[in-house]
């Protein structure tokens, strides 16, 4: 039967296996019967939204705000999930863009979300707070949900998600019930997830990765266990609470995988349970893949690869040959109803071996930015290969070119914008950020591509850069902040009057020798 809605996968499971363990975290685990019946009680209190309005969530990363997540799509409205440790300035840009109906949020996170200064005082009357442990208490009104339920289409908006801005502000990526179902049709079916697939998230809910393994978790009726991020600082400890959960799939971004071979940590402790090494986000250095593979021959090892306009991903490359330290992985071929192919900048398609930007269509793609018709025009223009009938497509910005094996080599950003720890960053948010400090005149940030580092370069009656530190912290979140801040008298300028950031280059270089 056609599928229209996600909330289908989680009642058909809850169905299937109501009592078993679908969503674990620290501190608590929650059946399938149990997660849906919790998101329908909190679902409840949003009665009073019309349909489809925003819902934030600032509630930690847990079963928690996962059943609020559900909650939100119960009462025909989409969620956000705001990530509570950002700067406050950061959450009331996005309160500003998405304008949301409620905010759900619990005991823990309450003075956070009091501390927001909303929009207006108007707007913040409106705007209605939850709690959770109250919500979840309230009865179920299945009148209201059968009807918000009734008015409900695939291309509804299921959640956004915000990301890095050029001009400095993030934008809110729209995903579809349909874009997801599509997604999760096609991923789980290629990596044969099942009922007895175990996943250990390290991804954070409010980035695009987390909807790999959420959302095959409500269809396959498998188990989704959140790996709690402080294990992350402690290598052994993350081993053993993967053997203690059985955790037998992952999908992680590069630099958690790093952490295995840069500790040499499967000298000391072995995972007794994986069989599937799925990663994105960025570029995986064969010589981290390659450590994996020496100790864990026999798992599935794959790299998938796309932005969050794509839903998750739109090429992945499974390996299947031997790769020295210093080659570069593949990303391989298009997902099945996903079309990828390369532009040129005449907008031509690119012929096999050219450099083109990678271009995507079909049921994958985003519906555009939220409240941003012009960001949205610019990104998901007319398929410029098909002038007879309308076709969006999206432009990722990202260059790429095809080997003689036919797959897709990844070659570089066409822009400022770089990819660390898994996030997409506009260098422009960082530099948005520093020119208004007070005393910084102009501000550029410019990215060693071999080491990764952010340089901010900055021009003005600057403070130390220890200070300019301090206060980036409560403008911009911590993966964005530059690793070094030089001060320089003139920033240097091209004939077109823009920063000539070619110049800036030297700094990358002079300066490492420098200091």
């Amino acid at each position: 039967p056609y599928m229209k809605n996600i909330l289908e996968y989680l009642e058909k499971t809850a169905e299937k296996n109501p009592h078993k363990i679908g969503f674990t975290d620290e501190k608590r685990e929650v059946s399938f019967l149990q997660l849906m019946n919790n998101s329908k009680k909190i679902a409840g209190s949003l009665k009073s939204l019309s349909k489809n309005s925003p819902v934030a969530i600032m509630i930690e990363r847990s079963v928690e705000c996962i059943e609020s997540m559900f909650a939100a799509v119960y009462a025909g409205c989409f969620y956000t999930v705001i990530d509570i440790h950002s700067p406050l300035s950061r959450i009331n840009e996005i309160f500003q863009a998405l304008k949301p109906g409620a905010v759900i949020t619990d005991n823990d996170s309450l003075s956070i979300a009091g501390q927001l200064k909303y929009l207006s005082e108007e707007d913040s009357e409106n705007i209605q707070l939850i709690l959770y442990e109250e919500a979840v208490k309230d009865h179920i009104d299945n009148k209201f949900l059968s009807r918000a339920r009734l008015y409900m289409i695939d291309s509804d908006p299921l959640y956004i998600l915000f990301t890095s801005g050029s001009s400095g502000t993030p934008k809110g990526t729209v995903l579809s019930h349909r874009s997801v179902i599509n997604y999760i049709e096609w991923v789980s079916e290629e990596f044969s997830f099942s009922q007895t697939t175990i996943f250990g998230s390290q991804t954070p809910l409010y980035f695009s990765m987390s909807v790999t393994d959420l959302f095959s978790t409500l269809k396959c009726g498998g188990t989704y266990t959140l790996i709690p991020k402080m294990m992350f600082s402690f290598p052994v400890k993350l081993i053993e609470y993967m053997n203690s959960r059985q955790i037998n799939t992952i999908y992680w971004v590069p630099s958690a995988l790093a952490i295995a071979s840069n500790w040499n940590l499967f000298q000391y402790e072995k995972l007794m349970y994986i069989e599937k090494v799925l990663f994105a986000g960025e570029v995986m250095p064969v010589k981290h893949l390659n450590y994996w593979i020496r100790f864990l021959p026999k798992c599935v090892y794959a790299n998938l690869f796309g932005p969050t306009e794509t839903t998750d991903i739109c090429t992945f490359y499974v390996i299947d040959r031997e790769f020295k330290d210093d080659e570069q992985l593949p990303i391989g071929k298009p997902c099945n109803n996903c079309d990828v192919f390369l532009l040129t900048e005449d907008g031509r398609m690119a012929a096999p071996g050219e450099e083109g930007e990678i271009a995507v269509r079909g049921s994958f793609l985003a519906s555009g930015y939220y409240n941003d018709p012009e960001k949205t025009e610019a990104a998901f223009p007319q398929n410029p290969l098909n002038k007879s009938y309308p076709e969006r497509i999206y432009k990722t910005g990202d260059l790429a070119r095809l080997n003689e094996k036919g797959e897709y080599i990844y070659i570089s950003r066409k822009d400022f914008q770089i990819k660390r720890m898994g996030y997409r960053i506009e260098l422009g948010e960082i530099e948005a950020a520093a020119i208004s400090l007070k005393g910084i005149k102009s501000a550029a940030a410019v990215c060693d591509s071999e080491s990764g580092r952010i340089l901010l370069i900055c021009e003005g009656k600057v403070k130390e850069p220890e200070q300019i530190s301090e206060t980036l912290k409560k403008k911009i979140p911590s993966y964005m902040l530059p690793d070094e801040i030089i001060k320089i008298k003139v920033m240097p300028y091209n004939a077109n009057g823009k920063i000539d950031r070619a110049k800036l280059k030297k700094y990358i270089t002079t300066d490492r020798k420098m200091r």
